[in-house]
Protein backbone atom coordinates (compact mmCIF):
# COMPACT_ATOMS: atom_id res chain seq x y z
CA UNK A 1 0.00 0.00 0.00
CA UNK A 2 1.11 3.52 -0.88
CA UNK A 3 2.73 5.86 2.03
CA UNK A 4 0.77 8.74 0.74
CA UNK A 5 -0.75 11.38 3.47
CA UNK A 6 -3.09 14.24 3.43
CA UNK A 7 -2.12 17.60 2.27
CA UNK A 8 -1.63 19.84 5.56
CA UNK A 9 -3.86 22.38 4.08
CA UNK A 10 -6.71 20.28 2.87
CA UNK A 11 -7.23 19.58 6.60
CA UNK A 12 -8.55 23.09 8.17
CA UNK A 13 -11.41 22.02 10.14
CA UNK A 14 -10.30 21.82 13.66
CA UNK A 15 -13.38 21.17 15.48
CA UNK A 16 -12.70 24.30 18.34
CA UNK A 17 -15.66 25.63 18.23
CA UNK A 18 -18.50 23.31 18.58
CA UNK A 19 -19.32 19.36 18.49
CA UNK A 20 -21.15 18.35 15.41
CA UNK A 21 -22.71 15.55 17.13
CA UNK A 22 -24.15 15.25 20.96
CA UNK A 23 -25.43 11.62 22.23
CA UNK A 24 -27.01 11.93 25.54
CA UNK A 25 -27.30 8.89 27.32
CA UNK A 26 -31.23 9.43 28.57
CA UNK A 27 -31.53 6.46 30.93
CA UNK A 28 -29.30 3.41 31.93
CA UNK A 29 -32.43 0.92 31.92
CA UNK A 30 -32.91 -1.82 29.34
CA UNK A 31 -34.32 -5.17 29.00
CA UNK A 32 -31.72 -6.24 26.81
CA UNK A 33 -27.96 -7.89 28.71
CA UNK A 34 -25.67 -7.34 25.56
CA UNK A 35 -22.13 -8.76 26.56
CA UNK A 36 -20.17 -5.81 24.96
CA UNK A 37 -22.72 -2.85 27.23
CA UNK A 38 -20.64 0.32 27.02
CA UNK A 39 -23.26 1.96 29.87
CA UNK A 40 -23.94 -1.42 32.06
CA UNK A 41 -27.10 -0.93 31.16
CA UNK A 42 -29.91 -2.17 34.63
CA UNK A 43 -33.65 -3.35 34.64
CA UNK A 44 -34.46 -0.15 35.90
CA UNK A 45 -34.58 3.71 35.38
CA UNK A 46 -32.42 5.45 37.95
CA UNK A 47 -34.11 8.33 39.99
CA UNK A 48 -31.02 10.51 39.44
CA UNK A 49 -31.28 10.93 36.18
CA UNK A 50 -32.17 14.30 34.06
CA UNK A 51 -35.67 14.71 34.57
CA UNK A 52 -38.09 16.25 31.99
CA UNK A 53 -37.13 19.59 32.40
CA UNK A 54 -33.45 19.42 32.57
CA UNK A 55 -33.86 17.24 29.23
CA UNK A 56 -35.90 20.63 27.77
CA UNK A 57 -32.69 22.74 29.36
CA UNK A 58 -30.15 19.92 27.62
CA UNK A 59 -32.00 20.79 24.57
CA UNK A 60 -31.05 24.50 24.48
CA UNK A 61 -27.91 23.82 25.41
CA UNK A 62 -27.07 21.97 22.61
CA UNK A 63 -29.00 24.43 20.34
CA UNK A 64 -26.51 26.71 21.88
CA UNK A 65 -23.63 24.22 20.11
CA UNK A 66 -24.95 25.27 16.82
CA UNK A 67 -27.73 23.02 16.11
CA UNK A 68 -25.67 19.60 16.15
CA UNK A 69 -26.99 16.25 14.99
CA UNK A 70 -28.75 15.13 18.69
CA UNK A 71 -28.59 12.06 19.39
CA UNK A 72 -30.78 10.53 22.13
CA UNK A 73 -29.16 6.98 23.60
CA UNK A 74 -29.54 4.38 26.52
CA UNK A 75 -30.05 1.88 28.18
CA UNK A 76 -33.00 2.38 25.87
CA UNK A 77 -34.53 5.88 25.16
CA UNK A 78 -38.10 3.95 25.55
CA UNK A 79 -37.92 3.38 29.18
CA UNK A 80 -38.39 6.86 29.03
CA UNK A 81 -42.16 8.09 28.54
CA UNK A 82 -40.96 11.56 28.13
CA UNK A 83 -38.94 10.66 25.45
CA UNK A 84 -41.77 11.62 22.10
CA UNK A 85 -41.92 15.13 24.29
CA UNK A 86 -38.45 15.27 24.21
CA UNK A 87 -38.01 14.60 20.27
CA UNK A 88 -40.58 17.25 19.78
CA UNK A 89 -39.18 19.81 21.64
CA UNK A 90 -35.37 19.14 19.93
CA UNK A 91 -37.49 19.47 16.59
CA UNK A 92 -39.67 22.88 17.03
CA UNK A 93 -36.10 23.78 18.05
CA UNK A 94 -34.73 23.52 14.82
CA UNK A 95 -32.54 20.20 15.62
CA UNK A 96 -31.77 17.01 13.69
CA UNK A 97 -33.17 14.32 16.17
CA UNK A 98 -32.11 10.92 15.70
CA UNK A 99 -33.09 7.91 18.56
CA UNK A 100 -31.18 4.94 19.37
CA UNK A 101 -33.89 1.86 20.80
CA UNK A 102 -33.42 -1.05 21.87
CA UNK A 103 -34.75 -4.08 20.07
CA UNK A 104 -37.18 -5.12 22.89
CA UNK A 105 -41.19 -5.51 22.90
CA UNK A 106 -41.62 -1.74 23.51
CA UNK A 107 -39.71 -1.16 19.66
CA UNK A 108 -43.19 -1.26 18.12
CA UNK A 109 -44.85 0.27 15.03
CA UNK A 110 -46.98 1.89 17.17
CA UNK A 111 -43.85 4.01 18.68
CA UNK A 112 -42.61 3.80 16.09
CA UNK A 113 -44.99 6.61 14.29
CA UNK A 114 -45.17 8.40 17.48
CA UNK A 115 -41.69 8.74 17.08
CA UNK A 116 -42.25 9.96 13.56
CA UNK A 117 -44.64 12.34 14.41
CA UNK A 118 -42.31 13.65 17.25
CA UNK A 119 -39.91 14.89 14.64
CA UNK A 120 -37.63 11.94 15.00
CA UNK A 121 -35.42 11.95 11.22
CA UNK A 122 -33.32 9.20 12.16
CA UNK A 123 -33.11 5.76 14.14
CA UNK A 124 -29.97 3.50 14.79
CA UNK A 125 -30.59 -0.17 15.04
CA UNK A 126 -27.91 -3.13 15.64
CA UNK A 127 -27.25 -5.91 13.76
CA UNK A 128 -24.32 -7.65 15.35
CA UNK A 129 -24.70 -11.06 13.60
CA UNK A 130 -25.82 -12.27 10.45
CA UNK A 131 -28.11 -14.42 11.83
CA UNK A 132 -30.56 -14.88 14.81
CA UNK A 133 -28.53 -17.03 16.67
CA UNK A 134 -25.05 -15.24 16.49
CA UNK A 135 -26.98 -11.65 17.07
CA UNK A 136 -28.90 -12.48 19.91
CA UNK A 137 -26.83 -14.88 22.22
CA UNK A 138 -24.47 -11.15 21.76
CA UNK A 139 -27.69 -9.04 22.89
CA UNK A 140 -28.65 -11.77 25.54
CA UNK A 141 -32.16 -11.84 24.47
CA UNK A 142 -34.02 -14.11 21.68
CA UNK A 143 -35.67 -12.28 19.43
CA UNK A 144 -34.12 -9.27 19.15
CA UNK A 145 -32.70 -10.00 15.42
CA UNK A 146 -36.21 -10.56 14.21
CA UNK A 147 -37.27 -7.13 15.84
CA UNK A 148 -34.51 -5.28 14.34
CA UNK A 149 -35.65 -6.32 11.09
CA UNK A 150 -38.84 -5.72 11.09
CA UNK A 151 -38.84 -2.24 12.71
CA UNK A 152 -36.18 -0.99 10.41
CA UNK A 153 -38.91 -1.93 7.86
CA UNK A 154 -41.37 -0.23 9.60
CA UNK A 155 -39.39 2.80 10.19
CA UNK A 156 -38.60 3.12 6.37
CA UNK A 157 -42.33 3.26 5.43
CA UNK A 158 -42.64 5.98 8.19
CA UNK A 159 -40.45 7.97 6.38
CA UNK A 160 -37.23 7.38 9.31
CA UNK A 161 -33.90 7.33 8.01
CA UNK A 162 -32.58 3.51 9.03
CA UNK A 163 -29.48 3.60 10.42
CA UNK A 164 -27.60 0.00 11.22
CA UNK A 165 -25.17 -0.06 13.97
CA UNK A 166 -22.80 -3.00 14.18
CA UNK A 167 -20.27 -3.63 16.74
CA UNK A 168 -17.45 -5.37 15.54
CA UNK A 169 -15.71 -7.84 18.12
CA UNK A 170 -14.43 -11.58 17.92
CA UNK A 171 -17.81 -13.51 17.70
CA UNK A 172 -18.42 -11.62 14.20
CA UNK A 173 -15.79 -10.39 12.17
CA UNK A 174 -15.10 -12.79 10.22
CA UNK A 175 -18.99 -12.22 8.89
CA UNK A 176 -18.79 -8.50 7.69
CA UNK A 177 -19.87 -10.07 4.02
CA UNK A 178 -22.92 -11.40 5.50
CA UNK A 179 -24.20 -8.56 7.86
CA UNK A 180 -23.76 -6.24 4.99
CA UNK A 181 -25.80 -8.21 2.64
CA UNK A 182 -28.51 -7.52 5.29
CA UNK A 183 -28.59 -3.61 4.98
CA UNK A 184 -30.38 -3.17 1.27
CA UNK A 185 -33.45 -4.96 1.81
CA UNK A 186 -33.87 -2.94 5.12
CA UNK A 187 -33.31 0.35 3.27
CA UNK A 188 -30.30 1.42 5.54
CA UNK A 189 -28.58 5.04 4.23
CA UNK A 190 -25.72 4.26 7.06
CA UNK A 191 -23.64 1.31 8.39
CA UNK A 192 -22.11 2.49 11.10
CA UNK A 193 -19.53 0.13 12.31
CA UNK A 194 -18.10 0.46 16.16
CA UNK A 195 -15.07 -1.66 17.12
CA UNK A 196 -15.50 -2.79 20.54
CA UNK A 197 -13.41 -0.61 23.41
CA UNK A 198 -13.01 -2.73 26.56
CA UNK A 199 -14.97 -0.87 28.60
CA UNK A 200 -18.47 -1.59 30.72
CA UNK A 201 -19.14 -5.00 30.50
CA UNK A 202 -16.94 -5.79 26.98
CA UNK A 203 -13.65 -7.62 27.80
CA UNK A 204 -10.30 -6.80 26.12
CA UNK A 205 -9.92 -10.36 24.81
CA UNK A 206 -13.05 -9.42 22.74
CA UNK A 207 -10.89 -6.68 20.87
CA UNK A 208 -9.10 -7.16 17.61
CA UNK A 209 -5.78 -6.98 17.33
CA UNK A 210 -4.37 -4.31 14.92
CA UNK A 211 -3.92 -7.00 11.89
CA UNK A 212 -7.69 -7.98 12.44
CA UNK A 213 -8.17 -4.48 12.16
CA UNK A 214 -6.61 -3.86 9.25
CA UNK A 215 -8.15 -6.33 7.46
CA UNK A 216 -11.93 -5.73 8.24
CA UNK A 217 -10.70 -2.23 6.88
CA UNK A 218 -9.94 -3.98 3.77
CA UNK A 219 -13.47 -5.90 3.34
CA UNK A 220 -15.77 -2.21 4.50
CA UNK A 221 -13.92 -0.46 1.83
CA UNK A 222 -14.89 -2.80 -0.93
CA UNK A 223 -18.16 -2.93 0.55
CA UNK A 224 -18.65 0.77 0.83
CA UNK A 225 -17.64 1.50 -3.05
CA UNK A 226 -20.17 -1.39 -4.35
CA UNK A 227 -22.94 -0.54 -1.76
CA UNK A 228 -26.00 1.73 -2.16
CA UNK A 229 -25.42 3.03 1.59
CA UNK A 230 -22.27 4.44 3.50
CA UNK A 231 -20.08 3.24 5.52
CA UNK A 232 -18.45 5.19 8.75
CA UNK A 233 -16.36 3.46 11.57
CA UNK A 234 -17.10 4.62 15.14
CA UNK A 235 -13.40 4.11 17.79
CA UNK A 236 -11.57 3.16 14.55
CA UNK A 237 -10.46 6.65 12.97
CA UNK A 238 -7.88 4.74 11.08
CA UNK A 239 -10.04 3.80 8.73
CA UNK A 240 -9.93 6.90 7.20
CA UNK A 241 -6.29 6.31 7.30
CA UNK A 242 -6.54 3.42 5.18
CA UNK A 243 -9.46 4.86 3.15
CA UNK A 244 -6.64 7.55 1.73
CA UNK A 245 -4.19 4.91 1.22
CA UNK A 246 -6.70 3.02 -0.89
CA UNK A 247 -8.03 5.90 -2.77
CA UNK A 248 -4.42 7.40 -3.59
CA UNK A 249 -3.78 4.03 -4.93
CA UNK A 250 -6.41 4.16 -7.62
CA UNK A 251 -6.62 6.87 -11.05
CA UNK A 252 -8.99 9.37 -10.86
CA UNK A 253 -11.02 7.85 -13.61
CA UNK A 254 -11.23 4.94 -11.60
CA UNK A 255 -12.71 5.78 -8.68
CA UNK A 256 -16.57 5.39 -7.64
CA UNK A 257 -18.81 8.62 -7.65
CA UNK A 258 -19.17 8.48 -4.43
CA UNK A 259 -15.31 8.74 -3.29
CA UNK A 260 -15.02 12.25 -5.08
CA UNK A 261 -17.03 14.25 -2.18
CA UNK A 262 -15.08 16.38 0.30
CA UNK A 263 -15.23 14.31 3.33
CA UNK A 264 -12.25 13.05 3.97
CA UNK A 265 -11.00 16.64 3.83
CA UNK A 266 -12.12 17.02 7.26
CA UNK A 267 -11.01 15.14 10.37
CA UNK A 268 -12.56 12.44 11.80
CA UNK A 269 -15.17 12.90 14.72
CA UNK A 270 -14.44 11.26 17.56
CA UNK A 271 -13.58 11.53 21.20
CA UNK A 272 -13.78 15.38 22.39
CA UNK A 273 -13.14 16.13 18.69
CA UNK A 274 -16.47 17.35 17.28
CA UNK A 275 -18.16 14.93 19.60
CA UNK A 276 -19.35 14.85 23.06
CA UNK A 277 -21.34 12.57 25.59
CA UNK A 278 -23.75 13.40 28.21
CA UNK A 279 -24.66 10.66 30.88
CA UNK A 280 -28.56 10.07 32.63
CA UNK A 281 -26.74 11.92 35.31
CA UNK A 282 -26.23 14.99 33.15
CA UNK A 283 -22.17 14.31 33.36
CA UNK A 284 -20.26 15.38 30.54
CA UNK A 285 -17.63 13.14 28.83
CA UNK A 286 -15.48 12.68 25.39
CA UNK A 287 -17.84 9.70 24.59
CA UNK A 288 -19.36 7.46 25.52
CA UNK A 289 -16.46 4.68 25.47
CA UNK A 290 -13.98 7.07 26.97
CA UNK A 291 -15.99 7.49 30.40
CA UNK A 292 -13.74 10.61 32.38
CA UNK A 293 -15.87 13.24 33.21
CA UNK A 294 -15.14 16.83 32.31
CA UNK A 295 -18.15 19.06 33.59
CA UNK A 296 -21.57 18.59 34.43
CA UNK A 297 -24.76 20.34 32.41
CA UNK A 298 -26.44 20.61 35.84
CA UNK A 299 -23.44 22.97 36.71
CA UNK A 300 -22.28 23.98 33.81
CA UNK A 301 -22.77 25.27 30.26
CA UNK A 302 -22.44 22.75 27.62
CA UNK A 303 -20.53 24.53 25.11
CA UNK A 304 -17.99 26.00 27.46
CA UNK A 305 -16.70 22.40 29.10
CA UNK A 306 -16.57 21.44 25.26
CA UNK A 307 -14.87 24.37 24.79
CA UNK A 308 -12.75 24.72 27.50
CA UNK A 309 -11.49 22.29 29.49
CA UNK A 310 -8.01 21.22 28.58
CA UNK A 311 -8.72 17.47 28.58
CA UNK A 312 -11.68 18.59 25.59
CA UNK A 313 -8.81 20.63 24.28
CA UNK A 314 -5.78 18.25 24.00
CA UNK A 315 -7.93 15.84 22.50
CA UNK A 316 -8.25 17.73 19.60
CA UNK A 317 -4.48 18.10 19.25
CA UNK A 318 -3.15 15.14 17.89
CA UNK A 319 0.43 16.74 17.40
CA UNK A 320 0.44 16.49 21.19
CA UNK A 321 -0.21 12.65 22.00
CA UNK A 322 2.31 10.11 22.93
CA UNK A 323 3.60 6.99 20.71
CA UNK A 324 3.49 7.50 17.24
CA UNK A 325 -0.19 8.99 17.22
CA UNK A 326 1.97 12.00 18.11
CA UNK A 327 4.35 12.29 14.85
CA UNK A 328 1.74 10.17 12.36
CA UNK A 329 1.42 12.13 9.25
CA UNK A 330 -2.11 11.10 9.41
CA UNK A 331 -2.66 12.12 12.47
CA UNK A 332 -4.83 15.32 12.17
CA UNK A 333 -7.04 12.76 9.32
CA UNK A 334 -7.10 10.05 11.83
CA UNK A 335 -6.25 10.73 15.72
CA UNK A 336 -6.29 7.16 16.43
CA UNK A 337 -9.05 6.14 19.32
CA UNK A 338 -8.33 7.88 22.43
CA UNK A 339 -11.11 5.84 23.98
CA UNK A 340 -9.55 2.53 23.37
CA UNK A 341 -5.71 3.85 24.00
CA UNK A 342 -7.07 4.70 27.41
CA UNK A 343 -9.20 1.07 28.03
CA UNK A 344 -5.66 -0.34 27.40
CA UNK A 345 -3.34 1.94 29.18
CA UNK A 346 -4.81 4.18 31.31
CA UNK A 347 -3.71 6.90 29.08
CA UNK A 348 -5.97 8.77 26.61
CA UNK A 349 -2.90 10.48 24.72
CA UNK A 350 -1.37 7.38 24.08
CA UNK A 351 -0.45 5.15 20.62
CA UNK A 352 -3.38 3.74 19.21
CA UNK A 353 -3.29 0.22 20.23
CA UNK A 354 -4.90 -1.66 17.83
CA UNK A 355 -3.26 0.09 14.89
CA UNK A 356 -0.52 -1.40 12.34
CA UNK A 357 0.71 1.62 10.53
CA UNK A 358 3.99 2.60 10.92
CA UNK A 359 3.99 6.49 10.21
CA UNK A 360 7.01 7.62 8.02
CA UNK A 361 8.90 9.20 11.19
CA UNK A 362 8.96 5.91 12.96
CA UNK A 363 9.97 4.27 9.82
CA UNK A 364 12.91 6.99 9.16
CA UNK A 365 14.01 6.82 12.73
CA UNK A 366 14.37 2.81 12.61
CA UNK A 367 16.06 3.19 8.94
CA UNK A 368 18.39 6.18 10.92
CA UNK A 369 20.74 3.42 13.02
CA UNK A 370 21.40 1.04 9.91
CA UNK A 371 22.30 4.02 7.69
CA UNK A 372 24.92 5.68 9.87
CA UNK A 373 26.50 2.27 10.37
CA UNK A 374 30.16 1.93 8.83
Amino acid sequence: MLDVAPVATDIDVTYEDAPRIVIWEMTRACALACKHCRADAIPYRNPGELDTEEAYDLVDAVVDCGRPIFVLTGGDPLMRPDVYSIVEYGTRKGLRMAVSPSATGRLTPVTLAKLSAAGCRRISLSIDGPDAMTHDVFRGVKGSFDRTLAAAKAAVDLGIEVQINTTIARHNYRHIEEMAELLPPLGAVLWSVFFLVPTGRAQREQCLDAAEHEAVFAQLFDIWLRSPFDVKTTEAPHYRRYVTQRLAEMAPEDRPEKTRGPALRFPAIGDGKGFVFISHLGEVCPSGFLPMVVGNVRSERLIDVYRDHPVMQRLRRPDTFSGKCGVCEFNRLCGGSRSRAYAFTGDPFAAEPCCSYLPAAVRAAQRAPQETTP
